[in-house]
This record gives C-alpha cells, sequence and structure tokens, in this order.
C-alpha cells in the first residue's frame, strides 16, 4: 500500500520548483508508505511516491516508467490477479523488468489504453502520465477501496492519495464548500465528488479521468446491475458462493510480509477467517478488540471464533479515553467525519500493526448481503404500502399523521411510528434519503443561520443521494437501497474510515466481500436468499452454518461501534463541550447557537439522545484544529 502525489502542468514549470513541492507533498503522508520514496520530474509533471513493501520487496519502486521515460505510473492499491494479466502480456509481447502489480498495471496500459482498468482485480487509485500525448489518466477502483483527490486552476492539475498532501504543496484552497458542509451536518461524511474545500474534487469510484491541455474526460467504466436476478435455492447459491469466497480470499493471501485478519465476532469478518483457516498451511493471526461496556463487547463472541477455528488470536480492551486519540484521528481523515466506530478502527488497526503489514476484513456484508435490516425491512414494507396508496392520498392521510404523531423515545417502540408515516407520505428515494440521514428536515432548518441558509441556494443533501437510488436497474426497493448504499454510504464513510485508519498505522487492509466478483454475484441474489422477516445475509448465515458454532449464527447484529451516548455525558464531555459550546469555532456562525445548547444539555440529562450529531460536531471541531492549526500525527 502506498501514498501518490503529482502536478502537471501544461504549461510547463521549473524542475527545482517543482521537485521540492512534490517533495513536501510526499512526506505529509509518510505513514501511508514508511519504506520508500521515489521521484520524477520533467518540464511538465512532477510524481511522487511512498512505498509501503508488501510485494516485490527487491523492485518496483516507483514513479516506473516504460518507454525509455515516456510513460510514467504512480500506484496505490493491490492488483490481485496480475500473474494472469501479466502471462496474457507476455502471450503480446509484452517484457518485465520486475514481479510487481504496478508494472502489469503500466504496460497493461501500452496494450489496452484506459481500458486496461477493466482487466484489474483489485483496490487501486493510480496516476498515468503519457508524455507521447501530453496527457494525464487517474483511475479509482470499482468501490473507492483506495481515495484520489485532484485540484486543478488553469493550466494546472494536482492530484493526491490525502488532501494533506495538497496542502503541504500550497495546491488546496481554505474556503469551505457550504455544500459540502450541509452533506456532513445531514450524513456525517462528504460524498463524492466533493470535498470540504471548494474546487477541490474526488474521482469517483469506477472513474477514469482523462486530462489534456484544456480536455478533461470522465469515463464509468464499472456498472453494477441488479436486473434480471436469478432463481436459485439457499442451498444451491451456498454452493455455488463457497468457492467463490475462497477464492476471493486465496488471492488477497499473496504477501512477502506477516499477513492476519480482523476478527469482529460478526459473520463477514468470521467467515473470512474460516476461508483463511482452511487455504493457509499455519494459524492465521486474528486481532480483536473490546469494551467494558458488554452491550459494545465481541470479545467473548470473537474469542469463541478463535478457538474454534484456531488461530494465533490477539485481543485488547479499549478504555474510554478517546481523547488521547480523537486529534490524531481528526488529522488523518482531513476531512470531517462523524463515524464514531472510527475509533475501535483506529485501536485494531493499531494493535494488528504489532504483528502483521496486512489485515484482512470483512468489509461489505452488509451493502451485498442485506445485512442492514433496521432500514431495509422498514423501507421495503413502506415502498409495497406506496405501490398500493395513491400518491394524493399518501400525502395528504400519512402527512398529516407523521405531522401530528408525538416524536418521543419513551414511547413503546411499536407506537414509534411517527418516522414512517412521514416517510409513507414520500416517494421512495426521498424516504430512503431520510433514513440514511440523522439530520432531518425539520432539525436542519432549526439548525441554520438565515446566511448558511442562503448560501447554499436551495441545495439539500438529497440531491446527492438520489440519482444512485433512482440510476439503480434493481425490480425492487431493497436493491435500490443496496445500490446506493454500495456506491454512497460505503464508499464515503465506511471505505474512507477503514482506509484512512489503517494508513494512519502503515498496515494494508484486503476486503475479499469487495471482490467485484461477489459484489456482481451478490446482486443477482433474489431478495428471499439476502432478507426474510428473521433478519438479513440470508446466504452468509447459511455459509456460517457450515463453518461456525451456531452461536456466531444467531446472534444479531450489533456493528463494530462505542458507546459514544454514554462518553459524551462521562469522559469525553469536557472535551465535546469545549468545541460544541465555543464561540469562536467557525461554525458557530453557521449554526443556531441556542439550538445547539438545547440538544447538549437535553443529551446530558438523558431526556434525548443526540450522540451521533454532538459526535459529528466535536469531530468538525477537532478537524479545524487539526488542519489549520496541525497537530503532530503520532
Amino acid at each position: 500500500m502506498c501514498g501518490i502525489t503529482g502536478i502537471v502542468d501544461f504549461g510547463g514549470h521549473a524542475r527545482d520548483e517543482a521537485h521540492a513541492r512534490i517533495k513536501r507533498m510526499a512526506d505529509s503522508i509518510i505513514h501511508r508508505g514508511p519504506d520508500e520514496e521515489g521521484f520524477y520530474v520533467d518540464d511538465f509533471v512532477a510524481l511522487g511516491h511512498r512505498r509501503l513493501s508488501i510485494i516485490d520487496l527487491s523492485s518496483g519502486q516507483q514513479p516506473m516508467a516504460a518507454l525509455d521515460g515516456k510513460v510514467n505510473i504512480v500506484f496505490n492499491g493491490e492488483i490481485y490477479n496480475f500473474v494472469e494479466l501479466r502471462a496474457a502480456l507476455e502471450a503480446r509481447g509484452h517484457r518485465f523488468k520486475t514481479q510487481c502489480d504496478t508494472e502489469v498495471i503500466l504496460l497493461g496500459y501500452l496494450e489496452w489504453g484506459e481500458h486496461c482498468v477493466e482487466r484489474l482485480n483489485g483496490m487501486f487509485a493510480f496516476a498515468i502520465w503519457d508524455a507521447r500525448f501530453r496527457r494525464l489518466m487517474l483511475a479509482r477502483d470499482r468501490v473507492g477501496k483506495k481515495p484520489l483527490y485532484y485540484y486543478r486552476k488553469g493550466s494546472l492539475v494536482a492530484f493526491a492519495s490525502e488532501l494533506k498532501a495538497l496542502r503541504a504543496g500550497e495546491l488546496c484552497p481554505d474556503a469551505v464548500d457550504p455544500e459540502a458542509l450541509d452533506c456532513y451536518f445531514s450524513l456525517g461524511y462528504i460524498p463524492a465528488p466533493k470535498t470540504i474545500y471548494k474546487g477541490v474534487r474526488k474521482l469517483r469510484a469506477a472513474r477514469c479521468l482523462t486530462i489534456s491541455g484544456a480536455a478533461e474526460t470522465e469515463r464509468q467504466y464499472w456498472r453494477l446491475s441488479f436486473a434480471d436476478p436469478v432463481e436459485r435455492s439457499l442451498e444451491e447459491a451456498t454452493e455455488e458462493f463457497e468457492p467463490l469466497l475462497d477464492d476471493a480470499v486465496k488471492c488477497r493471501l499473496m504477501s512477502e510480509v506477516p499477513l492476519g485478519a480482523f476478527l469482529s465476532g460478526g459473520i463477514d469478518s468470521s467467515l473470512v477467517v474460516s476461508s483463511m483457516a482452511r487455504l493457509l498451511q499455519r494459524p492465521a493471526i486474528t486481532n480483536s478488540i473490546g469494551f467494558d461496556d458488554r452491550q459494545f463487547d465481541e470479545l467473548p463472541v470473537a474469542g469463541a471464533i478463535a478457538a474454534h477455528l484456531k488461530t494465533d488470536h490477539h485481543e485488547f480492551r479499549v478504555k474510554p479515553k478517546a481523547v488521547d486519540v480523537l486529534e490524531r484521528i481528526a488529522w488523518h481523515f482531513d476531512e470531517p467525519l462523524a463515524d464514531s466506530s472510527a475509533v475501535p478502527t483506529w485501536y485494531v488497526c493499531e494493535m494488528a500493526r504489532r504483528t502483521v503489514t496486512v489485515a484482512l476484513s470483512g468489509d461489505g456484508g452488509d451493502e451485498r448481503f442485506g445485512g442492514y435490516t433496521f432500514r431495509y425491512l422498514p423501507h421495503m414494507m413502506e415502498s409495497r404500502i406506496r405501490a398500493a396508496v395513491p400518491a394524493s392520498l399518501r400525502h395528504v392521510v400519512f402527512g398529516t399523521l407523521g405531522t401530528l404523531w408525538p416524536a418521543s423515545a419513551k414511547l413503546p417502540k411499536p407506537l414509534r411510528l411517527r418516522t414512517i408515516f412521514e416517510n409513507l407520505s414520500k416517494g421512495d428515494a426521498e424516504a430512503f434519503y431520510c433514513d440514511l440521514a440523522f439530520l432531518r428536515d425539520d432539525a436542519r432548518d432549526a439548525l441554520y443561520s438565515p446566511d448558511f441558509t442562503t448560501a447554499l441556494r436551495g441545495f439539500t443533501p438529497m440531491e446527492t443521494v438520489q440519482p444512485y437510488y433512482s440510476q439503480s436497474d434493481a425490480e425492487d426497493a431493497l436493491g435500490r437501497s443496496q445500490y446506493a448504499d454500495i456506491h454512497f454510504y460505503m464508499t464515503d464513510d465506511v471505505l474512507v474510515k477503514v482506509d484512512r485508519m489503517s494508513m494512519a498505522h502503515s498496515l494494508e487492509v484486503r476486503s475479499p466481500l469487495l471482490d467485484h466478483r461477489v459484489i456482481e454475484f451478490a446482486a443477482k441474489l433474489p431478495t428471499g436468499l439476502k432478507v426474510d422477516a428473521r433478519g438479513g445475509k440470508r446466504l452468509l448465515r447459511a455459509l456460517a452454518a457450515r463453518r461456525l458454532p451456531r452461536e456466531i449464527v444467531n446472534q444479531p447484529k450489533r456493528g463494530f461501534s462505542i458507546p459514544a451516548a454514554r462518553w459524551l455525558r462521562t469522559e469525553l464531555r469536557p472535551l465535546a463541550e469545549s468545541i460544541i459550546l465555543d464561540r469562536n469555532r467557525f461554525f458557530s456562525n453557521i449554526l443556531n447557537e441556542h439550538k445547539i445548547r438545547q440538544m447538549w444539555g437535553e443529551h446530558l440529562s438523558g431526556a434525548r439522545d443526540h450522540s451521533v450529531f454532538l459526535w459529528g460536531l466535536m469531530m468538525l471541531g477537532l478537524w479545524e484544529t487539526a488542519t489549520f492549526t496541525p497537530v503532530s500525527p503520532r
């Protein structure tokens, strides 16, 4: 795993100045690649690379060149089918100088042009400078496991794995994008192609961006289809999926450095480790973390799975001292991210790095196989009701009920119907967004200052979600929800969290359930093989029943989370209060101070749980501090 940086000035630049700038940019992301550095500079381009050596340790240095230096690449990621691609290229007359996957991409580009990306199975972000045509090509993997930011001003284009590299090169404006900030307040993350800064973009997943002078072309090279699901029995689907999972794990075991896995105790990571146990000639190294709060503690279950699979197991119990690491977490994210599970992810990556350099994870199971039943099942039910009731009648009846029904956590769960009534008055896409957002429209209107509302010019974060939901070719609400989650929430929250927290500790994370073959297989499953009245991930549970103890198969989903609500009232209260109630923060001019103080008071008293929004506001303040008054990353 690596970090990449680059500057292209189509008008030309001074080599010495460009080299000094690209060196600063690469130095800022040394955590992504502490083993080696490399640079290429000519009259138009400067490329920088930081390497975390995993495969072909003795060669494979970057930037890598072909055609006597006319074509250069910097690459971050792993290509799992590079051996097969290498053989295909050799059969076409190409000769290799290294044993690494970087050269496969480079020579694949010479053979197939930008269409080489469609042949890659892996996680990647790379840039190719083709001096023959004075052309820059940027590409990102199918679901955005590896990040890529870019900035363009006039004849200059800059790109990097992280925003801090653009800032180090003085190629990142300070102005905050109001729409991006609105998305953050409502969703807890900033969806691509937006970034927190005006003028800086994220390359979206499954995209190639080609820039040549003033011309700029972006192409989507992969589309996930949910159309025409393949009818089969649960037994038949399990028989088909089992070898596919094993192969997705097998191709991710290639490494010349120590390799292990995260083991949370959930079905997803447990199945990945079960495949490792079948394939490795030694006990798999596994790492788990837990908490003193039993509701969030998965160590007992993870320990039972480790014992069953005979792994070399390591455990760590996290104490509520997140204040010690939150500033560093904010520094590594570069953009505000409100996902509190970044804390356990930080700790499990820190722990795993003591024994391994590569770790396999279970990320992707929920989005692929219908795990988010707390959202999916109600959404499916609501969609059926909408289809049966005319829209005009729904708006009047359910809209009125949604307005009048009390919103109180003190009501018994079967009577907490306000959200359902509100959703039923809307269309499927809008209701899906409302389930995804933790800041609903009425709260958003009450929180924002008039000036900030004016700056948004009518924008709402739903505009960023709805296209994904609506463009899906799925036949039902579950498929459309999964499509949106895969391309939106997973890419811009889950995978950002995993990439930054692992790279903060120079740890490479590989995710077999994100193999595009697994994604495409799961998309063709009929709804009944993903969810039913008893829960989600039916297919994964069926395979788990073959491989794992009964308790893991039947346990309810808990997620990789922390007791954030309690921590904000106790151990983290001084830190949170000093940020949330600080009138000198930049967001104090954006948000209604009275409303914020009201939410904070309600949370402290236990009257309402505002922990998600308040955690996000605390992380926004820490981002401001870490970005504009930089803290040490270590």
